[in-house]
């Protein structure tokens, strides 16, 4: 069994250099979120909460995975320049801490997001969001419910006309009855 050893200070400053370089690189950016899975209706916003942290400055990129589909929804270095795409200028704010606000949520947006912060010396970290879009389904049953009460309404003026006309008619009968009867007069 060979042991390593060091045997001059060269060797140890070279071990120390890539040590050091390995630490600081493993913990040079944290991505820290609560929740991951985050369910909303469309039409309603939601909330991408982050946390990162890095040692030197950063870029933080935004992109949305749907099966085949994969669009970059913005890109940003806080405090410097914030580019945002073109399909969601309109609905998404960007923050300092790296998170992101989506407005008026579509059935389309419905996916995987994901962050990447990027440093200026090359190394990145992901970290990725499920976002599942319920289909509002009050807006259905009131419709549904006012078709319904028109529906009621018709057809409870058709049975008022038919009981109308019912009693029209019999008065009509009665009226002819006595017109043919001989020897009545009125």
């Amino acid at each position: 069994m060979r042991h390593f050893r060091l045997r001059d200070v060269q060797d140890v400053a070279v071990f120390l250099s890539i040590t050091l370089y390995m630490c600081h690189l493993v913990g040079a950016i944290s991505i820290h979120s609560l929740q991951r899975s985050l369910i909303r209706s469309v039409q309603e916003d939601v909330f991408f909460s982050v946390d990162i942290t890095s040692n030197g400055n950063h870029t933080i990129q935004w992109t949305f995975m749907s099966g085949a589909v994969s669009r970059t929804i913005g890109t940003w270095q806080p405090g410097y320049y914030t580019n945002i795409t073109v399909d969601y200028s309109s609905r998404v704010q960007s923050y300092k801490n790296g998170s992101m606000g989506l407005s008026d949520l579509r059935l389309q947006d419905a996916g995987y997001y994901v962050v990447t912060v990027t440093e200026t010396t090359g190394s990145s970290k992901d970290a990725g969001f499920v976002l599942k879009v319920n289909e509002v389904l009050y807006e259905d049953l009131q419709y549904l419910s006012v078709s319904a009460l028109a529906l009621a309404c018709l057809a409870g003026l058709l049975m008022l006309a038919m009981w109308l006309l019912d009693k029209a008619y019999r008065k009509i009968v009665a009226w002819r009855r006595r017109k043919q009867m001989p020897g009545k007069e009125t």
